[in-house]
């Protein structure tokens, strides 16, 4: 940050030395003008030496303000790839719970528009600081050297003009807060409603969306004009005072008086009146860039949020562990989604999971099984007890290592838009494509990868857009295969399937599973009857453990979802058909 802090710095020094070089133009030009005044005519007094100084000066000021743009443009790109690239290495050291806490599209705002904010604050906008700054107090500065009483003048107009501003800015900070709070909900309210399209046309044709939408911007519209309403005169009249007019008429009428007076010479008083045209007009830039560093601090608030996220501490090199085998073991294991939990997600859950064996885990929705899925590969860390992969506790792995053990498919599939061997690929950019092709078969995805226009490099699209849900799926699982790991977690891989697609879906999580510890989290029951163990989760608590059969014999929990499975296989849409006798 240090280069990029630098630059900056370079590039309004350099903004700033060619706003004083706007005033050597100025003192060239009255320096003509004198020239033409006191020796008309005559050769060794004429206007060229002043011509000449002018235009070198004009020519410096050019080189000297592009210069700065070029500076500060550069400095804002580099800003633009640090702030990026920090905030993705940090997000992806925060625990999956912050992340979802904070949610996908806020994370999104803040990489893109938020840093871009900060860019284009940064490439154009610190020149124009720095030029704002300068130009009124070099102008005073000037005005003094050159008449002490006119640039008195002067300063008191702009003095007039800044305290009338300040009655319009007494309550800015929290107008300033109520405005980007009201701005903020428009734009989620129009977010939502181009988002939800599909949902709004077909439930309720745009009424209660679009009423949503309108009432943010009925809210926005009421602060503006709160705002508009509290400041509307002292606003319009300060920034009157802050023209070039006012102070004009007073140094005109002042230097005129003066003048007559014998106590100005007319050199003087034309090089005032060209410095008094720009020092007002020189503090009104300054208060216009005011709301986009407003705007730019919201920017840098929302990116520092995002950066003091905790994140999930890692043990040192000569702390890391490495696990013993594939077995998985929780040992009385109680979690919670944040503080204000109404209930933990799981209490006191203990069991373990020996390497080679299958581990269902059932229960009713909500029961916590997802929870324990995802705490094996640690997307959050416990609150009470350890979960542990091979005899060593999630936590004294580093990353790296935990991941080269743990394989995860998701029930929500996801596939980025590059070719599908490069989504095979994830993770191991190095294996070949006979290894990617190999993972396919087993995955039951060649054939239908094969058939597409241009084979394994056809682009997924985003999110896997142009493919089915089970193509999409079969995909994952072939990323799986291909990584190996000994431990396999599957949260409800099966859950979107088609019945075309269930069977080789099956297909490849059976070659998927071969000789690993696999933990599956199902809620169709039928593919879980031959697991080594049945895990039956109920509100966070382990209830019951064991094979199909002894817990279908202990009538239970399990007993009871099995009985309602069953009636569901039997369950048939009727419609009664009514006639109406005729009269």
């Amino acid at each position: 940050m240090q280069p990029v802090q630098g630059r900056i710095r370079f590039a309004m020094a350099l903004s700033a030395l060619a706003t004083l070089c706007q005033f050597v133009v100025l003192g060239a030009l009255a320096w003509m003008v004198r020239a033409l005044i006191e020796a008309p005519g005559t050769p060794d007094h004429g206007p060229w030496p002043g011509l000449a100084l002018a235009a070198a000066g004009t020519v410096l000021f050019l080189v000297l303000r592009i210069t700065a743009f070029n500076q500060s443009h550069y400095a804002a790109f580099r800003l633009e790839t640090i702030l990026r690239t920090r905030v993705a290495e940090h997000a992806a050291r925060v625990s999956m719970g912050e992340v979802q806490r904070l949610g996908s599209g806020a994370l999104a705002k803040v990489m893109q528009d938020d840093v871009n904010a900060l860019h284009v604050f940064v490439a154009d906008s610190t020149p124009l600081f720095a030029r704002a700054a300068v130009a009124p107090l070099a102008s005073l500065a000037l005005m003094f050297a050159l008449d002490r009483r006119l640039a008195l003048a002067a300063l008191g107009v702009v003095l007039l003009g800044l305290a009338v501003l300040s009655l319009a800015m007494r309550d800015r900070t929290e107008m300033v807060r109520q405005y980007n709070e009201a701005r903020e909900q428009v734009s989620a309210a129009v977010v939502e409603f181009v988002q939800a399209m599909p949902v709004v046309r077909t439930f309720d044709t745009g009424q209660s969306t679009f009423g949503r939408y309108q009432r943010a911007l009925d809210s926005y519209l009421g602060v503006l004009v709160r705002w508009y309403a509290g400041a509307a005169f002292s606003a319009r009249f300060g920034m009157a005072a802050m023209s070039a007019l006012p102070t004009l008429t007073v140094l005109l009428a002042l230097g005129g008086w003066l003048f007559q007076a014998g106590t100005l010479d007319f050199a003087t008083w034309l090089a005032v009146l060209l410095l008094g045209a720009g020092v007002a007009e020189a503090m009104l830039p300054l208060m216009t860039l005011m709301h986009l560093v407003d705007k730019t601090m919201l920017s840098v608030r929302r990116i520092q949020q995002v950066l003091e996220l905790p994140v999930l501490p890692q043990p040192s090199a000569a702390q890391a562990r490495e696990p013993a085998d594939a077995s998985v073991r929780f040992e009385q294991v109680s979690f919670s989604y944040g503080a204000d939990a109404a209930e933990p997600a799981l209490s006191d859950v203990s069991f373990h999971a020996a390497p080679g064996t299958v581990t269902a885990l059932v229960g009713p929705s909500g029961a916590g099984k997802t929870t324990v899925a995802r705490l094996i590969p640690r997307f959050w860390d416990v609150n009470a007890g350890r979960v542990l992969v091979g005899g060593v506790d999630v936590r004294d792995m580093d990353a790296d290592t935990l991941m080269r053990h743990v394989a995860f498919v998701f029930q929500d599939t996801f596939l980025f838009a590059s070719s599908i061997a490069d989504n095979i690929r994830l993770g191991l950019p190095e294996a070949t494509m006979d290894e990617v092709i190999a993972a396919a078969t087993a995955a039951q995805a060649h054939e239908f990868i094969s058939a597409l226009p241009r084979g394994y490099d056809t682009p997924a699209g985003e999110r896997g857009v142009f493919l089915s849900g089970g193509q999409r799926q079969r995909i994952t699982i072939a990323r799986a295969i291909l990584q190996n790991r000994p431990i396999l977690v599957l949260d409800e891989a099966t859950a979107f399937a088609d019945p075309e697609n269930e069977a080789a879906l099956v297909q490849a999580l059976s070659a998927l599973m071969c000789g690993k510890t696999v933990l599956m989290v199902a809620h169709r029951l039928a593919t879980i009857r031959d697991a080594d163990q049945i895990l039956v989760f109920d509100r966070g608590r382990l209830t019951e453990s064991g094979t199909h059969e002894a817990l279908l014999a202990g009538r239970g929990v399990y007993a009871r979802l099995w009985a309602g499975f069953e009636r569901a296989q039997h369950w048939t849409l009727h419609t009664t058909l009514q006639t109406k006798a005729p009269a």
